[in-house]
């Protein structure tokens, strides 16, 4: 719709007195305006007060000329709403800029702008959104470094920053015949009942870290470094980042937002309903509850998910909906009618260029309000909001009403009674008793505030209801208990479980079925947050796109955080997909592949950080780089959650040459520290736990040698020294890690080796040794021990191996299920120990969790077992379990000539 500048300057003049006046005051913006040259008049208002020495009168002088461009173009449809509100918004710290300056300069004169230094501003809320209106507040929080700030040599820092601070108030709020800047509100300061204007960083930092409220935390959302030293102020916002954005998923925020919803909407003024003197802003359904809607969910889901960081309104809406938080229909609706609520918001303010949110108490201002929008009437500008606002209020409500607690109940006396523990299903209930009133007792660190007793109370009936029913009660009852032992906090966990009652019982089936996610609970109660995300039984997607995900790192971190961040991202993925097992919802074989891209992406993005830190001391080797060759389970593609990464890493290029770095290393040297560097990167425990069991036993030097070989003398080893059985682990080799080139290059060499022609008698007997000895030194650890078992996997891989150096190149694929194919495709095994792969290792793969010990499992894990690996039943089970192995029986017997004691 083209834009209509002749009706907007008409209805400003009949129904806005304050852009009437302006008007008429400003003539050159009034001129470009009827015209129709919008980003003409923006352009001259913006030099409005050029020349002009007094900074108060210049700013003034520059608001009213921009205000009056912005309106009209507004109204005439050519400047939409975040270009209004936008160039509002750079006004804002373009003048909190010169106001801070000036303040500087009463005392220290020769003050250069140009390098700013120990003064600075926070935008906070509509101003840090970039979102302000025609006629906000701004809502700054000034702070000042003690050392840094410019002052006089005999004036006291905190006295000095008074003075600027004083300054910037006087020179942005006083009123004289041209208007006046912004009104400057300081009370979201810390504090601010008692603490001066500016704020020293270290007292701001302190306040944060310890003190703040959840409302401090919501207006943070939206802060950015705006005027001043701006570049403190974003390592301002850098240190306080934990406090805004929480790693843990907290549903407390949902009962905080309630909380200050209600006391908003019971101290509003005005009609409660749309209507004369209803507020906009405050009202049910109004702005600041969609404000609220979108950041009650970035509270929530913040922390975990960078890409809510947002600080508009609209853009946060579309992120939440994008990462599946939201219904789309619902973001897209609710950011609608922000845009329009808004908008009748400016025609408000418009008028007499007020600080108001309210509809006019008489029928003729509301009608001058609709007239002025371009509206054919009053009641048809009512009827618009009563329709915005129930939309509105009824989507907030369900969001808040239904997630907070309407009032602190104790635990039912009668839940933690013996007899009606006996009843739940509890093997002893008197000693559950006993447990549970020694929680409550003060025993549990997480549950001696009032405030955590209260969270466990509205969630204790169901939860024990939920560990009573589950496998093996007692045992959940026992990790429940550690889990709540080893928690310095549980207030976000019990919040999380009310806010979220289904992941109680999916709670109560992890502890009872899964020692290994037990464990990792134990640890990181916060494992449970990726279970309420639309994706958490979705697979996850391509090593490049999972590099991607793990790659994005906070601004600023370091390398111990990269670390850090990235075992906490693999430790919920890994941890997701053994819930995707227990709950039968993906093939096991699907999550075996799935655990080895993340394991292959994780090994990328920390051996790339290993690298980069590497380098900042000791530079670069040129013409060569570090080749990691991933063999085993990993090479293989297929991991289970108790899977060693088999790993060798090589190097190319010129062993001679030195590195090029401040402390420069020769190439083996180099490459060998460098190995190490990245091993430790991918196994050793920092704050988040380890990651990865790294077995490099496998590396030509053996397990005495360096970490690290050349690539020409991988080659040579390989060609002329390996034994048999090395050759046999190279048939499951892939390339993880180097460049492309350098990946083909390594690939090319393991390729030849295994092509290589063989003495076939050798190679047999070689292989018959190996796995007797292999037999005799590790035996199977149980009757579900598929991997060491006769007729198990260990003995589908040594008749594949042998196969693959037999015929000297058909199907060497590293994928032992794909190596399967395609020699069943050649005809050079029966098609039946594809099933028998299959089989296997489903049950490989589920019972790392379900039955770790390889012992058969008690009735409730037995039936996820038999769950995950498709079968109807335990018997059916044991049944495909026996045919698969006497699948590989005839298949050892076809390629040996020898029986497999599968029984063994």
């Amino acid at each position: 719709m083209s834009a209509d500048w002749t009706s907007a300057i008409d209805r400003a003049r009949a129904h806005a007195p304050f852009l009437a006046n302006a008007l008429d005051r400003l003539p050159a913006v009034t001129e470009l305006l009827t015209a129709g040259d919008g980003k003409g008049a923006l352009a001259l208002a913006c030099k409005a007060g050029e020349g002009v020495h007094d900074t108060a009168s210049a700013l003034r002088r520059e608001k009213q000329a921009l205000a009056l461009a912005l309106a009209i173009g507004d109204l005439a449809g050519a400047f939409p709403l975040l270009e209004v509100t936008g160039a509002l918004s750079s006004f804002a710290d373009r003048a909190l800029d010169a106001a801070i300056l000036a303040g500087i300069r009463r005392r220290v004169p020769d003050y250069d702008p140009a390098q700013p230094r120990g003064f600075f501003a926070l935008a906070l809320g509509k101003h840090g959104a970039g979102e302000l209106n025609y006629s906000s507040d701004i809502d700054p929080i000034l702070l000042f470094d003690p050392a840094l700030l410019p002052r006089r040599e005999r004036d006291e820092p905190g006295e000095a920053a008074q003075r600027v601070a004083r300054a910037v108030v006087e020179i942005l709020s006083r009123m004289d015949h041209e208007g006046y800047v912004f009104r400057v509100d300081l009370r979201l300061r810390p504090a601010s009942e008692v603490s001066p204007l500016a704020i020293p960083v270290a007292g701001a930092l302190s306040h944060y870290e310890s003190s703040a409220l959840t409302w401090e935390r919501a207006a943070f959302i939206r802060a950015r470094s705006c005027a001043g030293d701006i570049a403190a102020g974003e390592a301002f916002l850098a240190a306080i980042r934990p406090f805004v954005w929480r790693r843990s998923l907290d549903f407390g925020a949902i009962a905080e937002i309630g909380r200050l919803t209600a006391q908003i909407r019971a101290s509003t003024r005005g009609s409660p309903q749309v209507g004369p003197g209803f507020d906009l802003k405050k009202g049910r359904g109004g702005i600041r509850e969609i404000e609220f809607y979108a950041q009650t969910h970035q509270l929530i889901h913040g922390g975990r998910h960078p890409g809510l960081r947002l600080r508009g309104t609209r853009a946060t809406l579309d992120a939440l909906a994008d990462a599946g938080l939201v219904p789309a229909g619902e973001a897209r609706l609710l950011g609608d009618h922000y845009d329009r609520l808004r908008t009748i918001e400016h025609r408000l303010q418009m008028q007499h260029d007020q600080q108001t949110h309210s509809l006019p108490r008489t029928a003729e201002g509301i009608e001058a309000v609709a007239r002025l929008d371009g509206m054919a009437s009053g009641q048809a500008l009512l009827d618009e909001l009563t329709s915005i606002t129930e939309a509105v209020g009824e989507r907030y409500d369900t969001l808040i009403m239904a997630n907070t607690p309407t009032g602190a109940v104790a635990v039912p006396e009668q839940a933690t009674m013996p007899e009606d523990l006996e009843a739940l299903g509890f093997a002893d209930p008197a000693a559950v008793a006993q447990r549970i009133e020694g929680w409550l007792g003060g025993k549990v660190r997480a549950l001696r505030s009032e405030a955590a007793r209260t969270a466990f109370a509205a969630i204790g009936p169901d939860l024990l209801a939920a560990l009573a029913a589950a496998p093996e009660p007692d045992r959940a009852l026992a990790r429940w208990e550690e889990l709540l032992g080893n928690l310095p906090s549980a207030i976000n966990l019990f919040n999380l479980l009310q806010a979220r009652p289904a992941l109680i019982e999916m709670l109560a089936r992890i502890l009872g079925l899964a020692p290994p996610l037990a464990d990792a609970l134990a640890r990181r109660a916060d494992l449970l947050d990726p279970l309420i995300d639309a994706s958490a039984f979705d697979l996850p997607g391509s090593v490049v796109e999972l590099v991607g995900e793990l790659s994005r790192f906070e601004a600023g971190d370091d390398y111990e955080r990269k670390l850090d961040a990235v075992r906490r991202k693999v430790g919920e993925m890994r941890f997701k997909l053994g819930v995707q097992l227990i709950e039968g919802v993906n093939d096991p074989i699907a999550v075996g592949h799935a655990l080895a891209r993340i394991a292959e992406a994780a090994l990328v993005v920390l051996t790339d950080a290993a690298v980069e830190e590497f380098r900042t001391a000791h530079g670069r080797v040129a013409d060569g780089e570090m080749l990691i060759l991933g063999l085993g389970r990993m090479g293989g593609g297929v991991l289970t959650h108790a899977s060693d990464l088999d790993l060798v890493y090589l190097f190319s290029g010129d062993f001679r040459r030195e590195s090029d770095g401040r402390r420069p290393l020769g190439a083996t040297h180099y490459y060998n520290r460098l190995s190490q560097r990245a091993i430790s990167a991918l196994s050793v425990a920092t704050a988040q736990g380890a990651l990865f069991e790294v077995d490099t036993r496998l590396r030509p030097s053996g397990e005495q040698g360096p970490p690290a070989a050349s690539l020409e003398s991988f080659e040579t080893y390989q060609r002329e020294q390996a034994w048999t059985w090395e050759h046999m682990a190279l048939c499951r080799a892939r390339p993880l890690y180097g460049s492309g080139a350098g990946r083909d290059a390594l690939a090319g060499i393991v390729h030849a080796v295994l092509t290589a022609p063989r003495d076939v008698a050798k190679l047999r007997a070689d292989v018959l040794e190996m796995r007797e000895k292999m037999a005799r030194h590790k035996p199977r650890g149980g009757p579900l021990d598929v991997k060491l078992m006769r007729g198990g996997l260990v003995d589908l891989e040594f008749i594949v191996h042998f196969i693959q150096l037999r015929e000297c190149g058909p199907g060497l694929l590293p994928d032992l299920g794909d190596a399967v194919r395609a020699l069943a495709a050649d005809g050079l095994v029966d098609p039946a120990l594809i099933e028998a792969h299959d089989a296997l290792t489903r049950l490989l793969v589920a019972g790392r969790l379900l039955a770790p010990d390889s012992q058969t499992p008690g009735p409730a894990a037995r039936l996820a077992l038999v769950r995950a690996c498709g079968y109807g039943d335990w018997e059916a089970l044991e049944t495909g379990l026996a045919t698969a192995r006497r699948h590989i029986a005839d298949a050892w017997r076809a390629a040996f000539d020898e029986t497999l004691e599968t029984d063994a």
